[in-house]
């Protein structure tokens, strides 16, 4: 029987800052976090502010640019503001989602699939939407297995990692793939060996082997360290072949009150994006320090510059190819309102009126 996972030394290799990063962010936030979630919320504040509630891994790339070269900053001043922006990190859409919705944060980073699922659960209330891409990235659902050749193979045996059970797009991903491969109504066929555990000490635990964690649906750089760190990992599943090509991977999303009571720093935070989005696109190496410097990463730079110049992976802002998921989601019941267009769930911006 396989030895439960629990995160060990071995996590050093990715990050020894969760539970810091997760306890700064119960302090910064003003929160107190327990078995319900996020409960109690900072006040409201006037221009000029801006909280961001970001996540693990590279797709957060941009945000990472924005904050080191202060472009929120350098944007704000344009719109006649002093901007202070605050920085939180968090794990799983789930979270990210309880502190927006708390009032906690501003601006918070997540799937497509956590969007899609406050968006539902707004509508005619916050009116959350999404303000951005950060990107389209693929991901990969990675086994230590050598017998799971596809999400077939899976057996009770098996545990497959991910940021947030049911919310998450991994997890919205994953169950998109089962419903192509079994038929709608067994779209949560394989929900039951899923597990939630940040990318961090999932991918640890791919790497040293030996535990029920067998899958993890990551994100980079964390899937290609697991490949490279295990000669047994593999890819499994890549998301852009379940989503037909290129997708969004993670979006930023805020209520209609933000964008509506603070517009100049909601303009200046979206122009910022843009000009992180044209800085990694003309200075990947440059792009690949700060990532480096930002989470104080152990990353080798050759893994994270090979994942950077992926020609698969593109950092923009306008968001690609989300609508497929967002009907799936409406077609099997998890999502009560049926997205006409990916504009539905999209707040209208010039900076994003390209997208899909």
């Amino acid at each position: 029987m396989l030895a439960r996972f629990r995160p060990t030394a071995a996590r050093s290799f990715f990050t020894r800052r969760f539970t810091t990063a997760a306890a700064t962010a119960t302090t910064l936030l003003g929160l107190s976090i327990g078995t319900a979630g996020l409960t109690t919320a900072m006040p409201a504040h006037a221009e000029g502010q801006i909280r961001v509630a970001e996540q693990f891994g590279i797709v957060y790339l941009l945000l990472n640019v924005a904050r080191d070269q202060q472009f929120v900053e350098k944007e704000g001043r344009k719109q006649g503001l002093d901007i202070k922006v605050d920085w939180v990190k968090l794990s799983g859409g789930a979270a990210i989602n309880d502190a927006l919705l708390s009032g906690a944060v501003d601006v918070a980073g997540a799937g497509v699939g956590p969007l899609l699922t406050i968006w539902d659960r707004t509508r005619g209330k916050q009116n959350v939407k999404g303000v951005a891409s950060l990107g389209n990235l693929p991901y990969y659902l990675v086994s230590n297995n050598p017998d799971v050749k596809t999400i077939a193979d899976f057996t009770e045996k098996d545990r497959i990692a991910l940021p947030a059970v049911n919310v998450s797009v991994q997890s919205r991903v994953l169950q998109y793939a089962a419903a192509k491969r079994w038929g709608d109504k067994a779209y949560n066929r394989l929900d039951k060996f899923t597990q939630a555990l940040p990318h961090p000490d999932a991918a640890a635990a791919i790497i040293a082997g030996g535990t029920e964690i067998t899958g993890h649906f990551g994100n980079p750089p964390f899937q290609e360290q697991e490949l490279a760190g295990n000669p047994k990992a593999h890819i499994v599943l890549n998301s852009y072949d379940v989503l037909g090509g290129p997708s969004s991977a993670t979006v930023l999303y805020a209520t209609e009150k933000f964008r509506d009571n603070n517009p100049k720093t909601y303009r200046a935070f979206v122009d910022a994006l843009a000009d992180a989005a044209r800085f990694v696109a003309a200075n990947p190496e440059a792009a690949a320090d700060i990532y480096i410097r930002t989470n104080q990463s152990k990353i080798d730079r050759d893994l994270l510059l090979k994942v950077i110049k992926n020609p698969q992976v593109q950092f923009k802002v306008a968001p690609q190819n989300t609508l497929g998921l967002a009907q799936f989601m409406y077609r099997v019941g998890v999502i009560k309102n049926e997205p006409k267009s990916w504009k539905d769930y999209f707040f209208d911006d010039p900076a994003t009126a390209a997208g899909s």
